[in-house]
């Protein structure tokens, strides 16, 4: 199990790595925020984390979130020095039968990826009347079968896809419990970190395309880049980076 030293240690050389891509292209490095991804890694790991001074976290599974987070914050409440409360992200795929344990223990989803799940996402934020929820829209640029998300390798050259597409953004932007923040994707894993800047720069340009054809719509966020390719995809333009591997070391087997 990962300790606090060598968690702190592993997160000033990715907060390093993460500054010197942003600076290559011109970025202010406070623009990328890391989001900790602590899969099957226990409660204890995400407490060492968080002494680290990590402030956002993700899950990939929202049953494993469902016991992790408010395990998580019991001990917060009563740590004698607690301080502020971390974001939660849901970067998994979201199932819709689970979307009520999503809005009760997360903050942020990134995975939305249809519009039945935004407009179920909407109508149970309605019921529990909760804030608007913060979305973005997962989407796979790069053509992976495998890959979940709005289908989007060719949006460009496909004036249906791109117009279907478009109007379901249209319609997500209408949900009153949903507060729209911008794209997901996830790149091939590749042997090169390069060859999946084309990925990011197809995330990018997509949002770019939606920010004009939507411009009430805060298009802030790119969540894209993992541990063996985030230094590109800060360099294209990424606000989120979901980082496990490279903080935490391989993850654990079981919780």
């Amino acid at each position: 199990m990962s300790n606090r030293a060598d968690i702190s240690a592993n997160l000033a050389r990715v907060q390093a790595r993460i500054r010197a891509a942003a600076r290559r292209v011109g970025r202010d490095p406070a623009e990328v925020t890391l989001v900790a991804v602590t899969k099957t890694h226990p409660v204890e790991v995400v407490r060492a984390a968080y002494q680290a001074g990590i402030r956002h976290f993700g899950e990939n599974r929202v049953e494993e979130g469902r016991l992790k987070i408010p395990a998580f914050n019991e001990w917060l409440a009563a740590a004698s020095d607690a301080g502020q409360r971390p974001t939660w992200h849901m970067i998994g795929h979201l199932q819709r039968r689970k979307a009520a344990d999503a809005l009760a223990h997360f903050d942020v989803i990134h995975s939305v990826d249809s519009l039945r799940l935004a407009e179920r996402l909407n109508r149970l934020a309605g019921r529990i009347d909760r804030p608007p929820m913060p979305i973005l829209l997962e989407c796979n640029v790069s053509g992976e079968a495998s890959k979940y998300g709005f289908e989007l390798s060719r949006w460009q050259e496909d004036r249906a896809v791109r117009a279907l597409f478009f109007d379901t953004v249209r319609r997500i932007v209408e949900l009153p419990r949903l507060r729209l923040q911008g794209l997901m994707t996830m790149a091939p894993i590749v042997a090169e970190p390069e060859h999946a800047r084309p990925v990011f720069i197809a995330l990018r340009v997509l949002r770019d395309a939606l920010e004009a054809e939507f411009p009430t719509v805060e298009w802030r966020h790119l969540s894209m880049g993992m541990t063996d390719d985030f230094e590109v995809a800060v360099e294209e333009g990424a606000t989120l980076v979901r980082i496990g591997r490279a903080i935490f070391g391989p993850r654990e087997t079981n919780l």
